[in-house]
């Protein structure tokens, strides 16, 4: 029997109508995309200029910089509104909505994702702390990352005395997964993928949107060769089957078993001793300020009220953290995770984060936006682009180009403690690390701690509303939080308190009676 579910790229885009809410899922490096599918979308349009007006949605950030993920989508007429969660993957986007060609706009990475659940179980949007007091409060931004966009995504609401958001729902005309197999009925399998992300949420928002669930994989199998427990989703989610033959775990990687936790026993101790290998390599080199901040930010895991804490790490500076730990064998004094749903393993850096090798868990994002947003995250790495005389930090939207929190705002709001990790100035840094110390050649053209940040990502007054701990680490000094502002209270050896710290800030901070010094062991070279 032939399951006329099984397609051609070029038939299943033409399912989709001008003007139709698209929902995307994927993440850094190419991890789920359905990059097959996104170059069919880009062939059809330039070829034909259908589909048109488009929104799009997605709770993280996809794309090379170049010409995948967004890119594809990065066309004048193609797409109306986007609806991001994370925007530097794709310049040509962000060009499209600071040329106000499209209406731009931001959620949490979290709130997107739990939104698909909400949209798909038919009730009335997202009711969530996450995001009073930032940029999506409709009392501040709303959401709005540019003049075109008019509408705000949420709306203020109070219940039994409370304040709470409420993230309007909408129908998901379309949704396109990735996954890995499909058998002939049309059931679909995760077997091989890095990671699950919010792709059951998503399928379910579009299947009860009465609109249609695009799955590419990247081969077909045998009816019932899938387990009951294999099946991930259901064929009678899905409308449309597409097959890459050639699908990849990323977009440089073609499959590494390590990535989709399928490695056991021996191949994985192999694979982990390599792992260490690698992230000793990066920690004993050259020393920079990434290492230097990271060295200093692993202490604040053991000042935690837990003997093993539940951590979450960032990207940036903050999974340089997560990579030290590694290269100590000391990851198995906290419990790593990151908003993909990622429990464990060797984080990968840079254009690749999201992905870890031998994980030792792989959930569902929404289900690990609700452990982080129900406050079970013991504390939070997390980098900043700039932050202010208020605590408030800015990580959306820096010199006027739409960034998008991921999931910083879900984290930072929730975590019981905030380790901020950065460098104090930008572009044009010149540092002498090493001797036990630090000495600045150049200070750096763009102040990141600034009189008032450009967009509020992060809310000082309600971190000290909810006595959250924070904390603000750079390489050459390291600020906290308190009642009565920020408060300078360490110093890195070398340093000039007023050359190199006070002239390179924005507003003056309050200064420690107690002003200590940090170990010259962060600066030294192993």
């Amino acid at each position: 029997m032939t399951n006329e579910k099984f397609m051609s790229a070029q038939q299943a885009v033409e399912l989709i109508r001008d003007g139709d809410t698209v929902g995307l899922m994927g993440g850094g490096g190419g991890l789920m995309e359905a990059s097959y599918l996104f170059d069919a979308i880009q062939t059809h349009y330039l070829s034909t200029q259908t589909p048109r007006m488009l929104t799009v949605i997605h709770a993280l950030g996809l794309g090379d910089k170049r010409t995948k993920g967004m890119n594809c989508f990065a066309h004048e007429g193609l797409v109306k509104r986007v609806i991001g969660g994370h925007w530097v993957w794709s310049p040509a986007m962000q060009q499209l909505a600071i040329d106000e060609k499209i209406e731009a706009y931001i959620l949490p990475a979290g709130v997107c994702s739990q939104l698909m659940r909400e949209i798909g179980a038919g009730r009335p949007g997202l009711f969530t702390h996450v995001g009073l007091g930032t940029v999506c409060d409709p009392r501040l931004d709303g959401g709005k990352m540019n003049a075109s966009a008019t509408e705000d995504l949420s709306e203020v609401i109070q219940i039994a005395g409370r304040e709470y958001l409420r993230y309007k729902p909408f129908p998901i005309h379309v949704a396109i997964i990735r996954a890995s197999a499909a058998d002939e009925d049309g059931n679909i399998s995760f077997e091989h993928e890095a990671a699950n992300l919010d792709a059951q949420s998503l399928a379910l928002a579009a299947h009860n949107s009465r609109g249609k669930v695009i799955v590419q994989v990247k081969e077909r199998v045998p009816r019932g060769s899938l387990k009951a427990r294999e099946v991930y989703i259901p064929a009678a989610w899905v409308d449309a089957i597409v097959i890459d033959p050639d699908q990849r775990t990323s977009y440089d990687i073609p499959f590494d078993p390590a990535f989709s936790g399928e490695l056991t026993g021996a191949p994985r101790a192999a694979s982990e001793a390599l792992d260490r290998t690698t992230a000793f390599a990066e920690s004993s080199g050259a020393l920079t300020a990434r290492q230097t901040i990271a060295r200093r930010a692993a202490i604040e895991c053991l000042n935690t009220d837990k003997k093993r804490p539940l951590v979450n790490f960032g990207v940036g500076v903050p999974d340089a953290v997560a990579k030290l730990l590694a290269a100590r064998g000391e990851q198995n004094q906290i419990y790593q995770t990151i908003e993909h749903g990622i429990y464990g393993g060797s984080l990968v850096d840079g254009t690749m984060f999201g992905y870890a090798r031998n994980a030792t868990a792989i959930l569902d994002a929404p289900t690990q936006f609700d452990l982080y947003c129900g406050g079970g995250l013991d504390i939070a790495f997390l980098g900043f682009g700039e932050f202010d005389k208020d605590g408030n930090v800015n990580a959306t939207k820096l010199g006027g180009l739409a960034v998008g929190p991921g999931g910083f705002i879900d984290i930072a709001q929730n975590a019981r403690k905030v380790v901020f990790c950065g460098t104090l100035t930008a572009k044009g840094v010149q540092l002498d690390i090493g001797n036990g110390q630090i000495v600045v050649r150049e200070q750096g053209s763009i102040k990141k701690l600034v009189d008032t940040v450009e967009q509020i990502s992060f809310s000082g007054q309600s971190s000290l509303a909810r006595e959250q701990q924070v904390l603000y680490l750079t390489e050459r000094a390291n600020f906290r939080l308190t009642p009565q502002g920020i408060e300078l209270f360490e110093i890195a050896p070398g340093i000039d308190l007023r050359r190199d710290v006070l002239d390179q800030m924005g507003f003056l901070p309050i200064v420690a009676t107690d002003l200590q010094t940090m170990s010259a062991q962060y600066f030294m070279h192993d």
